[in-house]
């Protein structure tokens, strides 16, 4: 077997979450596999020591940070969730070795969420980093240019936490007198929202 094919073959999933046991021992606070995914969960205060070993280390060998993104857990599980309200979670991939891990990190306080800046390590980060600013408010402290990315740059608030409302605070538009952009109270009336669901005598042949 040529050593093209031996690293093509990807890691099962086992395996890996053995292998990122034994390089982060106590940094890791769990290791699970779900449904052929392995899931890591740092601290925010070993967040950054543990991203640097998951890239430099040789049996992890992540080169690519491929996804960044917000997590508001305000109303996980029904309103049961007892853990931090903000989490940021990674996606990394090994070209190297053919894995791939979710890394899973907490805000240590809701009121301010703030996280350690991966853009050091990985460029990509960059605009992922202002993504989950912007819509979750999360802070990343060292990141070179934090600003918002999708919204305007005068919006306030942060549009994918679970306590902003669908219709936001206002609304904007362009007034030709004035020969700028406006914003005013939002005009939309309150509406149910819940989708109506219509379910048929052997709907699928489930029944």
């Amino acid at each position: 077997m040529t050593d093209s094919a031996t690293t093509s073959r990807a890691v099962e999933p086992e395996v890996l979450k053995n292998t990122l046991a034994d390089l982060l021992g106590a940094q890791a606070q769990s290791i699970d596999v779900v449904r052929g995914e392995v899931t890591l969960v740092v601290r925010a205060a070993d967040y950054l020591s543990v991203m640097q070993a998951l890239r430099d280390a040789p049996q992890a060998c992540f080169e690519q940070l491929v996804d960044l993104c917000g997590m508001d857990y305000q109303t996980y599980g029904e309103g049961v969730w007892e853990g931090q309200r903000f989490a940021a979670v990674v996606h990394l991939l090994s070209v190297t070795h053919n894995h791939r891990v979710r890394v899973r990190v907490f805000c240590p306080e809701d009121d301010f969420p703030v996280l350690p800046s991966v853009t050091s390590l990985w460029a990509s980060a960059n605009w992922y980093e202002r993504e989950a600013f912007d819509l979750y408010g999360i802070v990343f402290e060292g990141h070179d240019d934090l600003r918002r990315i999708l919204t305007d740059y005068g919006f306030i608030g942060h549009p994918f936490r679970k306590d902003f409302p669908l219709s936001g605070h206002v609304e904007m538009r362009y007034d030709a007198e004035r020969q700028r952009v406006i914003y005013e109270p939002v005009t939309i009336e309150p509406r149910e929202i819940t989708p109506r669901i219509i379910r048929e005598d052997n709907y699928g042949g489930l029944h």
